[in-house]
């Protein structure tokens, strides 16, 4: 059983920043790709940002120039930082690892940015 566990979600006034963590239980040395995706109430499922085992990212357009996406091979663990944050990113952020053959999701953690 694998288990991805996210932390580091809360409430923040805007242009506030949060450091969101997600921690696996199994080696991410090989894992090709790794992740974040958001989810407002009502709204669909957005993906946020990417990261490749060379280190290459990807960001939304909405997120570009705030966040960042970072990984350590050696604690397992990729990391979300988050910076000037804005009410329009209040969401429930979830990570995602894509193993040989599943992709494993983290629980999610919410973020609320107050205005």
């Amino acid at each position: 059983q694998v288990q991805v566990v996210e932390s580091g979600g809360g409430l923040v006034q805007a242009g506030g920043s949060l450091r969101l963590s997600c921690a696996a239980s199994i080696s991410i040395n090989s894992i090709n790709r790794m992740g974040w995706y958001r989810q407002a109430p009502g709204k669909q499922r957005d993906l946020v940002a990417t990261i490749t085992s060379g280190s290459s990212t990807n960001y939304a357009d909405s997120v570009k120039g705030r966040f960042t996406i970072s990984r350590d091979n050696a604690k397992n663990t990729v990391y979300l930082q988050m910076d000037s944050l804005k009410p329009e990113d209040t969401a429930v952020y979830y990570c995602y690892i894509d193993g040989r053959f599943v992709r494993y999701w983290g629980q999610g953690t919410q973020v609320t940015v107050s205005s």
